[in-house]
């Protein structure tokens, strides 16, 4: 058995697709007589500033002997990867023996490359030590993620699958005719085993690509086969070649569990603590709101979490949360503000203190002065607020963005497996 890995030859603004060159290899190979028992779809860190949208890296399981797997490769790179872009920078990787032996800190790196940052230098180190054939082009770059796709078979233990239809090469930049219809009746008929597939709300076919890449739309979900049916059901365009992937999406593959005092730039986190501000709707839509930890240990920390604009009504799951809440928060940490994909609430403020009512003349008590609580104008009783009931618009349980502002790499709630209950966005 051979692993065939490769990234990073794609580009943001000219698209092509890794995914489809892995495909196309894919047929190369069968067609020279090999088999190909499995594409695994990797998506990597997905804060690395490099990335085109998904930062996805590709893989096959071979039965090509090495040597040629390594040279069909390479001309396929050659032969399909987006040069003319200065950004793009190809790597491929090709690893000789069983893809579930192969060694600990290859497996390590490619947990490590969908969590954190890792050099080339760092890559290479490891694919000298190890004997694996690999090329470069235009720096080379694409051999970090082109790693990572070789030891993921070991270095993951969960896995969901991609359907992915290919439209014509040649209408690619060409508007996609794909029935919308027939994508949300797709996906209600797939949902919840398929995921992802549509914004229910926003009512955005979330499966079909804008980017000008070959890509006709891609159905995931946690069955391959229902994923393979579903996209059976979408009325388009001529569908010219199908792949089913694979891959680490939907599976939060990218978080640190972490303290306050473990939170950095450029990476991905779960953290609990306490609500410390109210929501704040700053210019632009965003929401912001402040979070600090669950203790009375280090009141000094704390951090701003913002719901962008681009994730729609979960601005309003925020801008419902009150100080004193206690949650836990997903996201990427940049300039020190973690940008939410999901949160937990764990308890809810239910009481707030408002001012009080005289109980003798009925009427509302006004303040005393700073520090002197209140009393009423009328017969001169004094009092402090008191506690009254809070009508919140929360549960506890889980919130996430929905489908049209979710990660490739994050976890749908609908997918399961949550320490609390679940309020799925379709």
């Amino acid at each position: 058995m051979t692993v065939i890995a490769l990234d990073d030859t794609d580009s943001r603004e000219r698209g092509m697709c890794s995914t489809y060159l892995a495909t196309r290899l894919a047929e190369t190979l069968r067609d020279a007589g090999d088999d190909v028992e499995r594409r695994l779809l990797v998506r990597l860190d997905p804060a690395i500033e490099h990335k085109t949208r998904g930062n996805a890296a590709v893989a096959l399981h071979t039965s090509c002997p090495p040597e040629a797997a390594f040279d069909r490769a390479c001309r396929a790179v050659e032969r399909w990867s987006e040069f003319e872009d200065d950004r793009t920078s190809p790597g491929v990787v090709v690893a000789a023996g069983d893809p579930d032996a192969v060694p600990a800190p290859v497996a390590r790196f490619a947990r490590d490359a969908v969590r954190e940052r890792l050099s080339l230098e760092s890559a290479l180190t490891l694919v000298d030590e190890y004997g694996y054939q690999h090329r470069g082009w235009d720096g080379g770059r694409g051999r970090i993620g082109a790693l990572a796709a070789v030891g993921a078979w070991v270095g993951f233990d969960e896995w969901t699958y991609e359907h992915i239809s290919y439209r014509e090469f040649e209408r690619c930049g060409t508007p996609r005719a794909v029935d919308v219809d027939s994508v949300f009746a797709a996906a209600d008929w797939g949902y919840p085993t398929v995921w992802d597939t549509v914004d229910r709300v926003e009512g955005e076919p979330v499966c079909v690509p804008n980017a000008p890449g070959p890509i006709l739309y891609g159905i995931r979900g946690d069955d391959p086969d229902t994923c393979r049916a579903a996209a059976a059901r979408i009325e388009s365009e001529p569908v010219d070649r199908r792949a089913t992937f694979v891959t680490n999406q939907g599976t939060d593959a990218h978080l640190h569990d972490d303290g306050f005092d473990e939170l950095r730039d450029g990476r991905a986190s779960r953290v609990s603590g306490v609500v410390t501000s109210a929501p704040e709707t700053r210019r632009g839509g965003h929401v912001f709101v402040g979070l600090g930890p669950d203790s009375d240990d280090d009141t000094e920390t704390g951090l701003d979490c913002v719901a962008f604009e681009p994730t729609k009504r979960f601005r309003d799951r925020v801008r419902a949360l009150r100080p004193g809440d206690r949650v836990t928060v997903c996201g990427e940490v940049s300039r020190g503000t973690l940008k939410l994909e999901k949160f937990a609430v764990r308890s809810l403020v239910r009481t707030t203190l408002v001012t009080p009512t005289c109980p003798d003349c009925e009427r509302s008590m006004e303040s005393a002065g700073r520090g002197q609580g209140y009393r009423c104008r009328a017969c001169g009783t004094r009092s402090e607020k008191v506690p009254a009931a809070l009508d919140r618009d929360l549960d506890v349980g889980w919130y996430e963005v929905p489908p049209c502002a979710r990660r490739h790499v994050a976890t749908p709630l609908v997918r399961g497996g949550f320490d609390a209950p679940v309020h799925p966005e379709r």
